[in-house]
């Protein structure tokens, strides 16, 4: 078994990766990405939010870098922000939601990791898509639940996603 390098977080910050990679005590991650129904659930969903930006007072950043920790870094596929003014290079306060959207190598063990990292930091809502299952997952601190009537959901403010409009694009 191998042993990873580690890697100083300044030469992470200074390093331009493509696609963007994450960052987690020391070793750079890999994200799985590259299918279709990834990147159209991904436009789609992103492009739900965007066009409501302004009437829910939002801002919708894809593959935005999230500093969870000092030494760990995340790249939810959207997250969401309250207010609308000018966003950090790199987000180091909790967004209101990190979104991700799963690819066909993500495993559980990476997801819950990159979960727990969103709930510990205070992410208020994180939505699991499954783009081929076509189900969605929302975890908060008070647990996990799929949201049966097919609507992901937030509260203050209250956002409604309609999961039949997302998956639409898959048509």
């Amino acid at each position: 078994m191998g042993t990873a390098t580690l890697v100083p977080v300044e030469e992470y910050l200074s390093t331009s990766y493509r696609p963007d990679r994450e960052y987690i005590d020391g070793v750079i991650l890999e994200r799985n990405l590259g299918e279709s129904d990834h990147s159209n659930v991904q436009m789609a969903l992103s492009s739900y939010l965007y066009t409501r930006r302004k009437q829910l007072g939002i801002r919708v950043l894809p593959e935005q870098r999230v500093q969870v920790k000092a030494s760990r870094f995340r790249v939810p596929d959207i997250c969401v922000i309250l207010g609308q003014g000018p966003v950090d290079p790199i987000i180091t306060s909790p967004p209101f939601t990190c979104i991700e959207v799963l690819s066909r190598d993500d495993t559980m063990d990476r997801m819950q990791d990159r979960i727990d990292d969103y709930l510990t930091f205070g992410v208020r809502y994180v939505w699991v898509i499954n783009p081929r299952s076509r189900r969605a997952f929302v975890y908060t601190a008070e647990g996990m639940h799929e949201p049966k009537d097919g609507v992901l959901r937030t509260e203050n403010p209250e956002i409604m996603v309609p999961l039949t409009e997302v998956f639409a694009s898959l048509e």
